[in-house]
């Protein structure tokens, strides 16, 4: 008889696999008042740092550090000056500017770009929507009041600096709460994975589920448009 696999036992919601919440300065989202930069926070639940601002209605806010950002600049919301760390709708933002934190809806704080290093680019304006060239290299299309803040999100060589060894790696992915080492299904034995057992590395049956699997089987490609190597 089978038992739970891993995201089903994650699932649950046990202590073992309780997020370290606890651990995070706050949520990262615009602000919503012009302010000062009081000071510069690291915060494990992001890969960025994170700027504190004293806002003029006496509240404080986090959000992303842009490159170049110290203690004392002033950060405006909704100003009509273009630069670095100010809060503007996407339809005051000029073309080919360089933005981070973009929401995807109008008033949501920020979904969109929210990496270390990272950036998206404005490329066309219309009356109904704005096209944005996002760090993937794909566009999407945003509600103009839509709000973004200008800049290149600091922290752009933390990926450049090597691991070494995996007890580094492992305590980064504590830090958040995830598993390592992440071990594939057809390395597990019949009991722990639908593709484990028949001398390991075996599949034994097709990566593609069922389309009527139960609970437990739907693992792998579930209703894939096509399989195979994109040509």
């Amino acid at each position: 008889m089978g038992k739970r696999i891993i995201q089903q036992r994650r699932g649950r919601g046990t202590h073992t696999y309780k997020s370290p919440s606890h651990r995070f300065k706050g949520s990262a989202k615009h602000p919503t008042e012009t302010g000062e930069v009081i000071d510069i926070v690291n915060c494990p639940g992001h890969s960025a740092p994170l700027i504190s601002i004293a806002q003029s209605n006496g509240k404080k806010a986090l959000s992303f550090a842009p490159e170049g950002i110290k203690l004392g600049d002033q950060i405006q919301v909704g100003e009509t000056e273009i630069k670095m760390g100010s809060v503007h709708p996407l339809k005051d933002i000029p073309e080919g500017t360089a933005i981070h934190n973009i929401e995807a809806q109008p008033g949501d704080g920020g979904k969109f770009v929210r990496a270390s290093g990272t950036f998206a680019k404005l490329i066309t304006q219309t009356k109904k929507s704005i096209i944005i060239k996002l760090p993937s290299r794909k566009e999407k299309l945003f509600h103009p009041d839509c709000r973004a803040t200008i800049g290149i999100i600091a922290g752009s060589g933390r990926p450049d600096k090597p691991f070494l060894k995996a007890g580094t790696r492992h305590f980064k992915r504590k830090a958040r709460n995830r598993l390592y080492p992440s071990v594939s299904g057809t390395s597990m034995n019949a009991v722990d994975h639908p593709f484990g057992g028949s001398s390991s590395a075996h599949k034994g049956k097709p990566t593609v589920a069922p389309k009527h699997a139960p609970p437990g089987r739907k693992v792998g490609k579930l209703k894939p448009r096509r399989t195979g190597k994109q040509k």
